[in-house]
């Protein structure tokens, strides 16, 4: 596509509402016979999304998973799929490269050390422009357009570019790191050129929030007030500075449409925090259901009917503290604190990145701690931990937080933790404890959980204890108050409140916090400003 027919809606840009994100939300399935089709892919994003796309004619512009494939855009369910295409070297230098060897370890507190290529950068960047393009032509006038998370940080602006009269929003899904580790990234200023070009910025927690405003603030001297500033179309970094093979210099310049904005004009942009959550009614149907709860008791025999099962669910990343964990864990049984027959871990470790080096390396280690343990405390009958390194359908996920005594949730950096949400929403019967890694943004708002330091071996071993030996009356108070906040706090909730917000920012001379009221200009705030 070229960028000038990216610059005006195209005849099929009749679609309101627009989402883009790295992956579409569906998944390909072959058959026996090698037949190949699409269906949803799980997750509480998606089922956000989809009765927003049915009442606004919605479409969503992703990649579909394969390298070097084009694909025509499609329908499957409620969704309008617009296929970004990658190539083989884009997936290896613009998706495991810079989005996840770079900004990925970088953005949580560089656990693993960062790495910085200018070939990954210049990959990051050109797919990022594809994508803008095809949002560009996918949405109507006037359309709103919602970016997800930090592999598309510069679709903002360039979008803007393309198109003016947008609306849009961008949320982060992972954290937004401290001025001091952000400042590490050479490229920093043209992501934080590209972010600012959104209307709305929505992070998971008023930390992310205000580390992002104190970069733009150090690094482009845009001060914000309550949240907000007046961004312009100037920009600095090359990244942005395209020539418009669509100006034809001979012909004068087409008029703006009366109350579209243009390219010229500035824009009012807001940024908070807007904590997202799970299908509720989801995990809570599929909790009520005989069948799962009777694969729950199953799980339980099969695990041979210990006095307390440990749970722990990740992705197998090297932030999810999982070493941290079974480290503490297998302390505790030398210490004879547990024991095997009577306690019994279990660890789902879905793959994940397993090209990535560090993500190589992190499975030898954990499956190598896991052997060691197992090796050291097993019995003929029982096994100390169960090790799982594979996915499961969300109805066996269930019933696994169904037959769970203690939830394990030890990350070293995470933006929510959806997980020790799920596990709560799962609990109706008011049992269950859930020891909760301080960095998760989930602690902020889960504060009754047993919270913990989980660089801490010593607190983590004794908050593991504090929460197998808890008393059940004690143990039911915190439960039912976490979840009220679950169950009054969905991903419904939070979509709502994010569009709620980014509606209101199309007028963005309005502060939608201050009714009518005008903002003051960014610069020169006062002291609560950043």
């Amino acid at each position: 596509m070229s960028p000038q027919d990216a610059r005006k809606p195209s005849d099929e840009s009749v679609y309101d509402f627009v989402v883009v994100s790295n992956r579409l939300p569906v998944d390909r399935v072959t058959d026996a016979d090698g037949n190949s089709t699409w269906r949803r892919s799980p997750g509480g994003l998606v089922s956000a999304m989809a009765p927003v796309m049915a009442n606004n004619d919605g479409a969503w512009v992703g990649w579909a998973g394969g390298a070097g494939e084009h694909l025509d855009p499609f329908d499957h369910d409620v969704f309008h799929l617009v296929p970004v295409e990658l190539s083989a070297q884009e997936v290896e230098r613009f998706y495991e490269g810079f989005s996840n060897a770079t900004l990925w370890p970088l953005y949580h507190d560089v656990i693993a050390p960062p790495e910085f290529h200018r070939t990954w950068w210049n990959a990051y960047r050109n797919v990022n422009r594809r994508f803008a393009e095809s949002a560009a032509a996918t949405a109507a006038p006037r359309a709103t357009v919602w970016i997800q998370d930090y592999q598309l940080q510069l679709v903002p602006r360039m979008l803007r570019q393309l198109r003016p009269d947008l609306t849009i929003g961008f949320f982060d899904h992972i954290p937004f790191p401290p001025l001091e580790i952000f400042a590490q990234l050479p490229w920093r200023r043209a992501v934080l050129e590209g972010l600012t070009g959104a209307d709305l910025i929505g992070f998971q927690r008023p930390g992310d929030a205000q580390n992002f405003m104190r970069c733009v603030r150090r690094h482009m001297g845009i001060t914000f007030r309550h949240g907000q500033a007046e961004i312009g179309p100037e920009v600095t970094s090359a990244t942005f500075a395209v020539p418009d093979p669509a100006v034809d210099p001979e012909k004068p310049a087409a008029d703006t449409p009366e109350g579209m904005r243009s390219a010229e004009d500035r824009w009012r942009l807001k940024v908070a925090a807007y904590p997202i959550s799970i299908d509720v009614d989801a995990i809570r149907e599929m909790a009520a259901k005989p069948e799962t709860r009777q694969r729950a008791q199953e799980i339980r025999q099969e695990l041979g009917d210990p006095e307390t099962v440990f749970l722990g669910v990740d992705r197998l990343d090297y932030t999810k503290g999982i070493r941290h964990r079974i480290k503490a864990y297998g302390e505790l049984l030398e210490d004879g604190k547990l024991r095997v027959g009577q306690d019994v871990m279990i660890q789902v470790a879905s793959p994940s990145r397993e090209r990535v080096e560090s993500y190589k390396v992190l499975r030898e280690q954990v499956e190598g701690m896991v052997g060691r343990l197992n090796g050291q405390f097993d019995t003929m009958e029982h096994t100390a931990i169960r090790y799982l390194h594979h996915g499961y359908p969300f109805a066996e996920m269930v019933a696994l937080y169904l037959a769970t005594d203690v939830m394990l949730v030890t990350s070293l950096r995470d933006g929510m933790n959806l997980v020790a949400k799920e596990f709560v929403a799962a609990k109706s019967d008011g049992t269950g404890r859930l020891v909760l890694s301080e960095f998760t943004g989930a602690a902020e708002q889960l504060k009754q959980a047993v919270l913990v330091n989980p660089h801490d071996i010593d607190t983590l071993k004794e908050r593991i204890l504090l929460a197998k030996n808890m008393p059940q009356d004690q143990a039911r108070r915190r439960m039912r108050a976490m979840r009220r906040q679950v169950l009054t706090h969905d991903v419904n909730d939070w979509q709502d409140k994010f569009l709620t917000d980014l509606a209101r920012m199309r007028d963005d001379d309005v502060d939608p916090r201050l009714g009518n009221e005008r903002l003051e200009p960014a610069a020169g705030g006062s002291s609560m400003d950043l």
